[in-house]
């Protein structure tokens, strides 16, 4: 079939690599250009021609200014040096070093993202750091120990199991953050949140990706689609549930009402069926290892469906975490002396 020869390729994941980059660039030079031309439109006074041509001069500085997309940057070059090295000298203890680097840039870079566009000055950066990594660990040990012991019973039963024990390993750290009562925004519990659930998915991932090099016998073109795959759909996903708990679970201090206070576990609630719902149509992939293999065992319209139900899940994820972004960002601007 010419779809299974396609998805051989050993460019393929270098090429989908490359594009992802360059979208990510196109997004932050979207925003970072648009965010000023439509203040200064705004504001008037000045023609459209000039107002381009000088916020792409701004742009161009800003946008490699930024901290996030530096991370990205020099993470996956640095990623596809060690992968260069590895399949030119056959060197396997070079794969840990690939398969780390590849896991954690993506969640690093965005955490930078979302926290210098926040920018709210209860929590430092160093704080967020010990959550991804701390919180991420706690998250995968209790994971990993009450799924080996609990999972049993039909598909549905244990995709459910799952997604309400990764759910609350991955709160076990920023639960502890809000007991404390030292960080009483809600863009803090948006943070902690994401931190955690970006440091429990690059641990999660490098797992993955090293199941994937011993069962495919050592291939790299698998692993590096796992890394690929995980990284642009399950690790923002683990981010943005934890992230949404989170945010309401800081934000419900300030709303009154008996109701209203229980809307943290309505999106604890929320966030376990979405995350069940992921699991349940990911069931049917957990042993394709490589794009060709895919290509092989399912027809087209099978695999087109299972893309338009990811794509729900993820859709509706990703609403209810830019709702609460929105808000923590504007509750932070408002609260923070001289923000803007």
């Amino acid at each position: 079939m010419l779809s299974s020869k396609i998805f051989s390729q050993k460019w393929l994941p270098i090429l989908i690599d490359g594009i992802l980059l360059i979208v990510l660039i196109i997004c932050g030079a979207y925003y970072q250009l648009f965010s000023q031309l439509w203040l200064q439109i705004l504001i008037g006074g000045i023609g459209l021609d000039a107002l381009i041509l000088g916020n792409l001069r701004l742009m161009r500085y800003k946008l490699f200014s930024q901290q996030w997309l530096q991370i990205l940057f020099w993470g996956l070059l640095l990623s596809a040096l060690t992968m260069v090295v590895v399949r030119q000298t056959n060197n396997i203890y070079f794969v840990p070093a690939t398969i780390l680097l590849n896991a954690f840039v993506v969640p690093l870079a965005s955490l930078s993202f979302l926290y210098q566009y926040i920018r709210d000055k209860d929590i430092q950066i160093q704080l967020l750091a010990v959550c991804f990594i701390v919180g991420g660990t706690f998250g995968l040990v209790a994971a990993g120990f009450f799924e080996y012991g609990l999972l049993k019973g039909s598909i549905n039963q244990m995709a459910f199991e799952v997604g309400l024990i990764e759910e609350s390993g991955k709160l076990i750290f920023p639960l502890l953050m809000f007991v404390s009562r030292r960080f009483s925004h809600e863009a803090d519990g948006l943070l902690f949140g994401v931190a955690s659930g970006m440091g429990f998915a690059a641990l999660e991932t490098m797992g993955y990706a090293m199941n994937s090099f011993i069962q495919s016998g050592g291939s790299l073109g698998a692993t590096q689609q796992v890394l690929l795959i995980r990284g642009i759909l399950s690790q923002p996903l683990h981010a943005l549930w934890t992230g949404f708990i989170c945010a309401i679970l800081w934000r419900q201090r300030q709303w009154n009402g008996r109701w209203m206070k229980l809307a943290p576990i309505g999106a604890f609630i929320l966030v376990v069926v979405l995350h069940a719902s992921w699991n349940i149509i990911a069931s049917d992939y957990t042993n394709i290892l490589t794009l060709s293999q895919l290509a092989a065992s399912y027809t087209l319209p099978r695999v087109a469906l299972s893309a338009f139900e990811f794509l729900i899940v993820f859709g509706i994820s990703l609403g209810l975490a830019i709702w609460r972004f929105q808000k923590s960002r504007n509750l932070a601007h408002n609260t923070i002396p001289g923000s803007n």
